[in-house]
């Protein structure tokens, strides 16, 4: 038998190489790439001496047949059930990520106290602070009371034993995947294959007790969660908690629930006692605008199956540079360019010799193509100086023939909107009629033509170049 070289493998994306490269073909990243031994092969495994091949022999059902929905384990936290689809599914296994001190061991510390205090038992297992660490946290947040279970601990054979004696835990925190090695893996701790190896062992035990299994993780400087991707599809749930150090509120993002909605959010607010629920995100993002400020407008947007209005600030100024700036925070650079470009070719502005600045005010970061509408309007305020309706939101796509397509879920932005205060829409023309009813003045658009004229009506007398 030939013998096995040594495998190079990519630290950023999991990539695996016969031979040492500068650079990973994959991802891009550079010097990424470190040597780790394989697995040995499983003798027999291909075949046994007789020619035929060695297995269980398992039987097979339809589709049809009785089935119940997955029970759940409430933790009380309204804005943390909402966001895994009403409660936490023992035997699932969730994977949450996050910048450095955004706030998710926190989060999950007072998750933990909830579920603790209602009878359950829970673990939490740190690979990253000492015990003490962790107490004093508690202590801070006033959940030192608690009945939590709490281990530093990062070999994972030792977790798994030291989990199965007793009672079987309804929950089990582990903070951090990337900290976890097991001697079964031969390589360093926080390389690839380790972490692997670590969330293969943490979710067989997890598939196997029925215990549901949180695994924090860590993320890249590009926002990814570190370590293979392989493990976001072992894992039934990947959940983001996002947020910026300049403000006090955090977001909660799923990306992928397997017994839930994905896109769904839940909005915290830091506090000196950890982290708040904030029922009505809409009256938070709106707080302190400035109605009587041109280049403002109101975005009706949808985050899962929550309705959440958003401002949108825009900034139009002249510049003397060969090549004008483009920035934007909480939006696409990408859908920036693409509505400029139709202004400038179907609403006849000149966006050539301006540099623009886009904000998502509060932080939250917009993904839906439905902002559109209230993009294109910002813009054509801030160029004309035109002030926008203070009662309207804005909401609707742009395509690139300069039409304005409709969106789904108008009713449910059109009840949010009436229900803060609101007392007009904008929206595109066409597709069903969902404002009747809704106590709101509607206004459609059709093309951003019109929607161009509307706002330039408005602008006071002065030259628009």
């Amino acid at each position: 038998m030939a013998k096995r070289g040594p495998t190079y493998t990519c630290q950023a994306c999991g990539a695996v190489y016969h031979r040492w490269q500068g650079k990973c073909d994959a991802c891009g990243t550079w010097s990424s790439l470190s040597e780790e031994a394989q697995a040995a092969p499983v003798p027999g495994g291909r075949g046994s001496s007789n020619g035929r091949a060695r297995g269980r022999v398992f039987a097979l059902e339809t589709l049809r047949g009785e089935t119940q929905d997955a029970p759940r384990i409430v933790a009380g936290i309204g804005e943390l059930d909402r966001v895994t689809g009403g409660g936490f599914v023992p035997g699932s296994v969730l994977l949450i990520g996050g910048d450095p001190g955004i706030g998710k061991s926190t989060l999950l510390m007072q998750a933990c106290a909830a579920l603790a205090n209602g009878g359950h038992r829970v673990v939490y297992v740190s690979g990253e602070e000492s015990t003490g660490q962790v107490r004093l946290r508690a202590e801070r947040m006033g959940l030192a009371d608690a009945p939590v279970d709490l281990a530093a601990e990062t070999n994972v054979e030792d977790i798994v034993a030291t989990l199965n004696q007793g009672q079987r835990p309804a929950l089990v925190v582990i903070d951090s995947i990337q900290t976890m090695w097991s001697g079964e893996v031969e390589s360093a701790p926080g390389t690839v294959t380790q972490v692997r190896g670590s969330a293969q062992s943490l979710i067989r035990y997890a598939k196997t007790s029925g215990a549901c299994l949180i695994l924090v993780g860590h993320v890249t400087k590009d926002g990814q969660i570190a370590g293979p991707r392989v493990v976001e599809h072992m894992v039934d749930a990947v959940l983001s908690f996002e947020g910026e150090g300049a403000h006090a509120f955090r977001v909660l993002r799923a990306q992928k629930n397997r017994f839930g909605a994905t896109d769904e959010i839940g909005v915290f607010e830091m506090t000196g006692k950890g982290l708040s629920e904030v029922t009505n995100p809409s009256a938070l993002f709106l707080a302190g605008r400035d109605q009587a400020a041109p280049g403002a407008a109101v975005f009706a947007g949808v985050e899962g199956t929550r309705p959440v209005l958003v401002e949108i600030q825009a900034l139009v100024s002249p510049t003397s540079l060969g090549t004008p700036r483009r920035a934007v925070v909480g939006w696409e650079n990408s859908r920036l360019s693409m509505v400029l470009a139709v202004l400038e070719t179907h609403g006849g502005l000149r966006l050539g010799q301006h540099d623009v600045y886009l904000n998502v005010a509060g932080g939250l970061r917009v993904n839906e193509p439905a902002a559109d509408l209230a993009v294109a309007a910002s813009l054509i305020s801030s160029l004309t100086g035109a002030i926008l309706p203070a009662e309207g939101v804005y909401f609707g796509e742009i395509a690139l023939s300069g039409a304005i397509r409709p969106v789904s879920v108008t009713a449910a932005r059109l009840r949010e909107a009436a229900k803060l205060g609101f007392e007009a829409a904008l929206f595109p023309a066409g597709g069903a009629d969902f404002g009747e009813g809704s106590g709101l003045g509607l206004r459609r658009f059709g093309h951003v033509a019109e929607l161009v004229a509307d706002i330039a009506a408005r602008a006071p007398r002065r030259d628009v170049k």
